[in-house]
């Protein structure tokens, strides 16, 4: 199954749910970056969760989470676009730790409890809208679901799941973010929370076969809903050869002709995908030319 995101609201406009499966963007994360098994579901979470958060997204606005526990796995950066193009990528990869109580993937102290999860919204506007909660528990979810509560005033409902297999690969992942306006009749939320018990580990379901419209049928039975829309997701990022060369240019001529004489070339690899550019000794040399040159004059109207 491709992975992609569901829109579904409420006939009477109250309740909105999202739905996705990203078991393959997750698992394209996982081999970019090499990631152990705990990394891989932390990385993961973050991944969904961004999809989750950026649905609206049109174009080229984005919206990046960075979650900072002060765990083993350091700071956890996802970022989404209007398209659905999600990339992303763990300050420490290769951390390996216990089972939790549960004999569960411990992401929990892995991101850490000690820290910020940050959400950034660039619509293309002066500024971004920055917007940020303390951690609850480490777990993402739980903490996916304060932001929203602190930070939008929005009851919400955040299930997020990866799942790795013996070997490392990514067996299912994706999950939902249930929100409830304030009108929102108090049986209404009692029958949504036995949807949600009754669904059970969002991960289990799509290693299931479980498809984004009908998380959205489990979540929300007993309601009349339509699905608004369908969005298709995938790892994709935004570099480029044109793009790093322009990051080389803009540390001077002198930094340029320093690794030209000293190293010969230069090698930069992306953060988010690892993708790795080699610039030789020569093309160096052209960026040097390129960095010294000054600056054209302002045009006059």
């Amino acid at each position: 199954m491709a992975d992609y995101l569901v829109r579904a609201l409420s006939e009477d406009g109250l309740i909105r749910l999202l739905a996705a499966v990203t078991t393959e963007t997750v698992e394209e994360a996982r081999r970019r970056h090499d990631t152990w098994p705990v990394a891989t579901a932390a990385l993961g979470r973050a991944l969904t969760a961004a999809a989750l958060l950026g649905a609206n997204l049109k174009g080229r606005e984005t919206l990046a989470l960075r979650i900072a526990g002060g765990g083993p796995l350091g700071t956890i950066t996802a970022e989404t676009d209007g398209e659905g193009n999600l990339r992303g990528y763990v300050h420490h990869p290769h951390v390996d730790l216990p089972l939790n109580a549960q004999g569960k993937l411990d992401v929990g102290a892995a991101v850490g409890r000690q820290g910020q999860l940050v959400v950034i919204r660039d619509m293309g506007l002066k500024e971004p809208y920055v917007g940020s909660a303390p951690l609850v528990s480490g777990e993402i979810a739980e903490d996916l679901t304060r932001y929203l509560w602190t930070s939008e005033q929005t009851p919400s409902a955040v299930a997020l799941g990866v799942l790795v297999a013996p070997e490392g690969r990514v067996q299912a992942a994706g999950g939902y973010l249930l929100q409830l306006m304030p009108a929102t009749r108090e049986e209404h939320r009692e029958q949504l929370e036995e949807n949600i018990r009754n669904l059970g580990a969002v991960s289990s379901a799509i290693d299931a076969g479980m498809s984004p419209e009908e998380m959205a049928a489990r979540v929300l039975a007993g309601f009349a809903y339509r699905i608004l829309d369908k969005q298709p997701l995938r790892f994709r990022c935004r570099c480029s050869r044109e793009r790093v060369a322009g990051v080389l240019v803009s540390l001077g001529a002198e930094e340029l002709r320093r690794m030209e004489e000293e190293d010969g070339g230069a090698e930069v690899t992306c953060e988010f995908c690892g993708e790795r550019y080699h610039f030789t000794g020569a093309e160096l040399a052209a960026l040097r030319e390129e960095a010294a040159r000054p600056p054209d004059p302002p045009r006059e109207d």
